[in-house]
């Protein structure tokens, strides 16, 4: 899709209206548009121009977040060993919950409003799917693990760590102790000899 690029003020204002929200999402503060333009020190009707709904701002907030993980994933794909690879995307992703506040909201919304948001989340999603199943069919993981499994327990594990985690940092260290749990419980059991 070609899209016309914005003249230099209207440039300035989006990033600004971006910016805001940004702060607004990592301050855990509800978006509303009407606050967005008042700290941004803008009119209503720009920030509207710019974006014509408080989703379609979250959305542009998340975005680069999805764009990396879209890209962790297909890196991830290209690891020829199936459990690194799940191993890699699930660490990252569990991560980036915890320290972007813009990702769980987005994710879990049931309709998107920019047809982006719906192409990453796609791609993240299929990504995930695909790296388990080349998991399960290695032998590396237990078979009776399903992609939809992972969405809450991915979430489970986000969400302990951020209510047991404390600072940033120690959410990442919680994160990391309870994904290493996770992951030795979906490891498939050795064969008996």
């Amino acid at each position: 899709m070609t899209t016309t690029p914005l003249r230099k003020d209207a440039a300035r204002n989006w990033e600004r209206i971006v910016a805001v929200a940004r702060t607004l999402v990592d301050e855990g503060t509800p978006m509303q548009l009407n606050d967005v333009a008042r700290r941004a020190g803008l009119g209503v009707g720009t920030v509207y121009r710019h974006f014509a709904t408080p989703e379609a701002l979250l959305e542009t907030v998340a975005t680069p977040c999805l764009e990396a993980l879209a890209a962790c994933g297909e890196q991830a794909l290209a690891d020829s060993d199936p459990w690194r690879a799940l191993q890699t995307f699930l660490t990252r992703t569990a991560e980036t919950q915890v320290t972007d506040a813009s990702l769980a909201p987005v994710t879990a919304a049931v309709e998107d409003a920019l047809p982006r948001t719906t192409e990453l989340k796609s791609s993240v999603r299929t990504a995930g799917a695909t790296l388990l199943d080349r998991a399960r069919r290695s032998g590396a993981i237990r078979p009776d693990l399903a992609p939809a499994d992972l969405v809450p327990l991915m979430c489970g594990i986000a969400y302990a760590a951020q209510v047991h985690g404390g600072a940033p940092a120690d959410r990442i260290d919680a994160v990391h102790r309870y994904l290493a749990t996770l992951l030795e419980g979906l490891r498939a059991a050795p064969s008996p000899t």
